[in-house]
């Protein structure tokens, strides 16, 4: 009988300030060579094996060779208290159940597209993705890792995976019909449901992060989806599904960035910073006001801003929770 064995390349967990001081204390202890390192409280390197404590967080990101090794006897003993490294099924069973992933990019990003993916997991292929070191999309800051992630988890889940990515004059032709994100997302989230029942039918349960009440995904599932579980819940990006499907929808976005920005000899700026803005006047000079619809969401401040004219100013944003209490009155 052979006994699998599987490696690991990269870890990060949350720690507090406590724990961090404490880690660089074990490091040293270890003898690990010390260096500056930009949005760091630490770094330490120790023949191929890497230890970053980044502020933000804090978290602690370990990389290189022997990382297994390190979290198993050093981190989770000596930092964490609590031993997760090869324990997710102890911890989260219902993870390597049969499921759904879903999860969007894009939404928060006044240009490009808004895409939402879908990843299907049971248990030999949630395996595969932990061991191949997929997390949560927003935890890494590599295109080129986006990508290789990417690549790993379509070939780990046979293929099971589903993309659908809504271009922005799409997008904004959909948002002036539905009035309403969440609406919006809750329909594509059951587009993208429904084309994974078609390749796994039978799948008892979706999972996502919780945007909306699950009626409005329930309200756009079609014939495929009248028997599926809908499940949302905060932070579901720790369950391998979403966070797989989340590198999918991640990759699509920025191909489709890159792609564009190429067309037009324009770099197109992520997130919805003052480089969005100076990106969004540049475009507006070249092209005209009516460029944006076909780049950008439209119903962001940032077009009433770079075209007054042409946008209006967005409506306070709808309270769903209040709306919601109100539905059940």
């Amino acid at each position: 009988m052979s006994i699998e064995r599987w490696t690991l390349n990269s870890y990060t967990h949350a720690l507090n300030k406590e724990q961090a001081t404490k880690l660089r204390a074990v490091l040293e202890e270890l003898g690990f060579e010390f260096s500056p390192k930009q949005y760091t409280i630490l770094f330490g390197q120790k023949n191929h094996l890497s230890v970053a404590v980044y502020e933000k967080g804090p978290k602690v990101l370990v990389q290189g060779r022997g990382v297994e090794e390190f979290v198993q006897f050093e981190l989770e003993p000596k930092i964490l208290g609590e031993a997760k490294l090869g324990y997710e099924e102890v911890h989260s069973p219902e993870m390597f159940e049969p499921h759904f992933g879903v999860d969007e990019s894009g939404k928060g990003d006044f240009f490009g597209p808004l895409v939402i993916a879908g990843v299907y997991v049971d248990r030999g292929i949630a395996r595969k993705l932990l061991d191949a070191g997929v997390v949560d999309s927003k935890r890494v800051s590599s295109d080129a890792r986006i990508r290789t992630l990417a690549d790993t988890i379509r070939t780990s889940s046979l293929g099971l995976v589903e993309t659908v990515l809504i271009g922005p004059a799409k997008y904004n032709e959909l948002y002036e019909k539905f009035s309403n994100l969440n609406r919006l997302l809750g329909w594509g989230h059951a587009r993208v449901i429904e084309n994974l029942l078609a390749k796994k039918p039978g799948c008892p349960r979706s999972l996502s992060d919780q945007f909306a009440d699950a009626r409005v995904i329930n309200a756009s599932l079609l014939k495929h989806g009248s028997k599926i579980a809908i499940e949302q819940r905060p932070r579901a990006e720790s369950d391998i599904a979403v966070a797989a499907a989340s590198i999918l929808a991640r990759e699509a976005f920025i191909n489709w960035m890159e792609r564009k920005s190429k067309e037009l000899g324009l770099r197109l700026e992520r997130g919805v910073s003052p480089s969005v803005k100076e990106s969004a006047r540049k475009l507006v000079e070249m092209n005209g006001p009516g460029a944006l619809r076909e780049v950008a969401k439209v119903h962001f401040r940032t077009a009433h801003e770079t075209a007054p004219n042409d946008y209006p100013a967005p409506p306070p944003r709808e309270n769903w929770a209040g709306r919601r209490d109100s539905l059940k009155r």
